[in-house]
């Protein structure tokens, strides 16, 4: 049998995480990428 406090702590975890996600404050900001630089080395 699934115990409910572990279920429940997960599920708040989740939300948590989700929460903490949503009010990133980079999420709404669109910045251009900056010029390329070459990864080769040469």
């Amino acid at each position: 049998m699934i115990d409910n406090f572990s279920l429940g702590l997960t599920h708040l975890l989740m939300l948590l995480a989700a929460w903490r996600l949503l009010r990133r404050p980079d999420l709404d900001r669109e910045e251009r990428p900056g010029p390329e630089k070459d990864r080769s080395g040469a």
